[in-house]
């Protein structure tokens, strides 16, 4: 009887064939990376270098023009000089509606963007304050709370309840509040740029090093996924906030920017906030690296779509006939189409871009 331990020199062979196999396919596996990351850093770079910096570079200019305006209009009253501060005024509008599509960070932080930008304007007060002894200067303005300073309350001084004040119609102090005001203005502006600038404040840092130390953002990805939920967040305000509340109410307290006649101009800027980052250019700015870039390598037919819809929700405000004010009773077909083109917009972002950026 033979030993049931035994093995046959062929059984043996067979099974030394197979630990060998088992140990090349082992040394194999340990061989092949495992869940290697892709690196962003370019695009996130390219974001936060040449888009959100270059943006609040230009505000921070356009503000500063702003305020040396409204101080030539106060020293020297004339149509010519109003309509500089009027001209001073969008321009330094077009830069902050485009910096709408990243509002996070220190204009979040430290409370910038209400200072800048806060509606509707508060007349009862702004009146009792002018008919006050308070001294109107750049300080006061500042230590003030938003809705009597920032950019809407300049244009309620510069164009007044129905959009065509006159130089006449201006009190000295008007004169004297506005400048205070812009002055309070440009300085906000000054410091969202520094509180971003590498020699200032430096947060650009924790976006760029995102990942690799950075305390705000543990992750490239979770730098990405802020960056694109801004862009959700603007198209929302943009679709169902800006157009949405005065269209839908047919009430034109609830329009932005209602006294300048500047509110298409706001629509059509915050979708190119969008575009911008998106596509990875500010104005002559940026190589072209952004959130476009991810989502062409994992679906082209994606990339092709959001193009395609911040182009058309663009083209489908800036078509909007006349003025806001009189297309919300008058040309309804347009806004509403108008609408739905920023919705559109939203919707894709929101449902098919997010998840694709989260799924990094």
């Amino acid at each position: 009887m033979k030993n049931s331990s035994y093995k046959s020199p062929i059984a043996l062979a067979g099974l030394l064939a197979l630990l060998l196999l088992f140990i090349t396919f082992s040394a194999c596996e340990k061989d092949d990376p495992v869940d290697v990351q892709q690196d962003f850093s370019a695009i996130i770079t390219n974001i936060g270098n040449d888009v959100i910096l270059n943006t609040y570079e230009g505000l921070a200019d356009k503000a500063a023009l702003l305020q040396a305006a409204t101080e030539a209009l106060e020293a020297t009253p004339s149509m010519a000089t109003l309509e500089a501060a009027r001209q001073a005024w969008a321009a330094a509008r077009a830069p902050w509606e485009q910096s709408e599509g990243f509002l996070f960070g220190p204009v979040d932080q430290e409370g910038l963007d209400p200072s800048i930008d806060s509606w509707p304007v508060n007349v009862t007060d702004l009146n009792n304050v002018l008919s006050s002894s308070n001294s109107l200067t750049v300080e006061f303005l500042k230590a003030q709370e938003g809705t009597l300073k920032g950019f809407h309350t300049i244009e309620f001084l510069l164009w007044g309840e129905n959009g065509d004040k006159q130089v006449g119609a201006f009190t000295a102090r008007e004169f004297e509040y506005m400048a205070a005001c812009a002055g309070a203005l440009a300085a906000d502006a000054a410091e969202l740029s520094h509180l971003w600038d590498p020699t200032g404040g430096n947060f650009i840092e924790n976006v760029v090093k995102a990942g690799e130390g950075s305390p705000v953002y543990v992750s490239q990805k979770a730098a990405l996924e802020e960056i694109t939920s801004a862009l959700i967040i603007i198209a929302d305000e943009v679709g169902n906030g800006k157009i949405n509340d005065p269209f839908s109410q047919e009430d034109l307290t609830l329009e932005e920017s209602r006294f300048s006649a500047n509110s298409k101009a706001d629509f059509s800027n915050n979708i190119r906030s969008i575009r911008n980052v998106y596509t990875g250019y500010y104005g002559g700015n940026g190589d072209g690296n952004g959130i476009s870039v991810i989502i062409n390598e994992k679906d082209a037919a994606l990339d092709t779509q959001v193009l395609a819809e911040i182009d058309a929700a663009i083209l489908a405000i800036e078509s909007i006939p006349g003025t806001f004010s009189d297309a919300v009773f008058n040309a309804k077909t347009d806004v509403s189409a108008a609408q739905q083109a920023v919705r559109a917009l939203q919707e894709t972002l929101e449902s098919k871009v997010l998840p694709l950026i989260s799924g990094l």
